[in-house]
């Protein structure tokens, strides 16, 4: 069993950045080639576009790292991963008539979840660790990772429907090629809230660890693959090629959802207001 390393904090000289990052807590472990990325958005645990920005500029400084095998991202929150779009911000494009700005903000959830789905630069593992919340756009970040380890007890799921929307940032897609279009289409059209045990049971989650376990799961995991990873590597590349997920397919969903989410009532939007309240209740 490989046990919990010291890490070696965010810097310049393993695959940094000069970017001084406040959304985003970044460590390395050199000897594992393994990288952890921790969101810590404000004002509310979402995908601000702040903490997007962050997550895509980081990326990019890993393009050419090829001592980087593994990214695993998580959350610095208790109890969240990531509690989805930023609705407020959706509420004030909305109020404003401002459909290129909504626009711009889904087509970067897409970047980031592209970037993501394809390895980053397409030889890095990408791990997913839930000890938290996901949900609506932190659940569609979660699938995208080639590995999803979630603890038990988290709670997953894309509760949109229930505000008139649907989740814009490639769920269907990714959970389509995952477990098939009849099971994507429950949890999208359901609006539920599943348990780490139940979509563990559907195929979505890969690794199931016990509560407080996740992080010795992700050593665990990444012994495993270490013995045998050109294989893995070689098998999830065939696999992209055979049922591929392009960005121009996220985008032609994208525009659909902006046009919905321009046609939401009066009632659907004190909902989302409902929501932002208590979004911001989860970091007070």
């Amino acid at each position: 069993m490989i046990e919990y390393k010291k890490q070696t904090h965010f810097n310049t000289e393993f695959g940094g950045s000069t970017h001084d990052y406040h959304s985003l807590d970044i460590s390395y472990e050199d000897e594992l080639g393994l990288a952890w990325f921790y969101m810590q958005a404000h004002p509310r645990p979402c995908f601000t576009p702040e903490l997007i920005t962050e997550i895509l500029d980081w990326c990019e400084t890993l393009n050419d790292q090829e001592h980087v095998q593994y990214v695993v991202g998580g959350s610095k929150i208790p109890g969240i991963f990531n509690l989805g779009g930023d609705l407020n911000l959706f509420l004030e494009h909305i109020e404003r008539g401002d459909r290129d700005g909504l626009m711009q903000y889904v087509t970067m959830c897409n970047q980031m979840f592209m970037r993501n789905y394809n390895a980053i630069n397409g030889n890095i593992t990408t791990i997913s660790l839930v000890q938290g919340d996901a949900l609506g756009g932190g659940f569609e970040a979660a699938i995208s990772s080639e590995v999803l380890i979630a603890e038990r007890g988290t709670k997953m799921g894309l509760p949109d429907i229930l505000f008139n929307l649907f989740p814009g940032a490639g769920a269907y897609s990714l959970l389509s090629r995952k477990i098939g279009m009849a099971e994507a289409e429950r949890l999208i059209l359901g609006g539920r809230l599943y348990s780490a045990e139940d979509l563990f049971e559907l195929g979505v989650v890969d690794i199931l660890a016990e509560a407080g376990e996740g992080r010795q799961a992700v050593y665990d995991y990444i012994k495993k693959e270490s013995r045998l990873r050109k294989g893995y590597r070689a098998f999830r590349k065939a696999k992209r090629c055979c049922n591929p997920i392009t960005f121009e397919e996220l985008m032609e969903a994208a525009k659909i959802w902006v046009d919905a989410a321009f046609q939401l009532d009066t009632r659907d939007l004190r909902m989302i207001e409902r929501l932002v309240k208590k979004q911001s209740a989860k970091t007070s």
